[in-house]
């Protein structure tokens, strides 16, 4: 029997009221149309200022713990795909691990920006696999609102706060038999691409948080490119054509940018779980976040085949297939 990881509970947290595109007319030149036409974006969240990172990784991994119908003492290993950690170290895992009340295990986090999920999700899928540990949770969260420049209105109507997770567990399958959970993970990237989409900040370099930077097209069509490469790869490895695929589950950044990867794949935008336009990029909390709106809302179900993809700064990219 082999060791495989299976999806078991997913949980999603948005906080505040929504911040709709006209309010930001008040703040910056812009106006609605410009935004929706340009992104598809109508609203976003953001987090309050006593509201951190680990505050929405906690609400939204409470509720995939419940719906995993588990105890969070059984968590032995938590990773945590952020760009934004309460604090430079410990780890936000760290904070999220000692909340929940675990006390075995490990926990750290991932930055791999928007790619982070998929990252972590591999993470933690090869360490399941290798028998390092039995259930684990597995958490995209940020808080990019903390990191705008309302100077830079290219940018700053893009992004939005939120946290999304999942706990995954081991499960002993027949090879011979059809797979299920996490079928495979691929991830890539392509460090001479930094200055397309970056953060000029750190605690090395002028000891600030900084704000985001991106050459929106350049970005663009990277993303188109990459995203629909690594989907390609991973059918190609498992033997797929798109149309086996339920559901595409991508990175919510821009909806241009998902339906021009749906289009190169032949995938009908019907089989596409899309929220950028109720919540905006929130980075590494998109995918967990377009997950769970995707199975509460009843459209992914029990033995769906789902592929999620997601590129971030870095240049990062990668994907992952999973049978529900």
């Amino acid at each position: 029997m082999d060791i495989q990881s299976r999806i078991i509970g997913c949980g999603s947290y948005l906080p505040g009221d929504p911040v709709y595109n006209h309010m930001l007319e008040e703040k910056i030149d812009t106006t609605d149309e410009w935004i929706k036409t340009r992104t598809g974006i109508s609203q976003r969240h953001y987090a309050a200022n006593n509201e951190f990172t680990s505050d929405m990784a906690l609400v939204a991994s409470q509720r995939a713990i419940e719906h995993a119908g588990i105890n969070g003492k059984d968590i032995d290993l938590i990773v945590v795909g952020t760009t934004t950690p309460d604090r430079t170290f410990p780890a936000t895992a760290v904070r999220l691990q000692k909340s929940l009340g675990c006390k075995t295990g490990a926990a750290f986090d991932v930055q791999a920006v928007c790619s982070g999920f998929i990252y972590a999700l591999s993470i933690v899928n090869s360490m399941i696999k290798t028998g390092q540990c039995k259930k684990a949770l597995v958490v995209g969260a940020d808080t990019l609102s903390r990191l705008l420049n309302w100077e830079d209105r290219t940018t700053c109507v893009l992004f939005g706060d939120g946290a999304g997770a999942v706990v995954l567990e081991a499960c002993r399958v027949d090879p011979r038999e059809s797979k299920s959970g996490i079928i495979s993970t691929h991830i890539h990237s392509d460090g001479k691409y930094e200055e397309l989409l970056y953060c000029d900040g750190g605690p090395s370099t002028n000891q600030t948080a900084g704000f985001i930077k991106m050459e929106g097209k350049e970005v663009f069509k990277h993303a188109v490119n990459n995203l629909a490469s690594v989907v390609k790869e991973i059918l190609i490895e498992n033997k797929l054509e798109p149309e086996e695929v339920d559901w595409l589950v991508p990175h919510q950044a821009n909806k241009r940018i998902i339906e021009s990867t749906a289009k190169k794949l032949k995938m009908p935008m019907s089989k596409v779980i899309l929220t950028v336009d109720m919540h905006a990029n929130t980075s590494a909390a998109s995918i967990p976040l377009a997950l769970d709106y995707g199975i509460k809302n009843e459209k992914i179900k029990s033995g769906d085949l789902i592929l999620m993809e997601a590129m971030g700064g870095g240049l990062t990219w990668g994907a992952s297939l999973v049978r529900m």
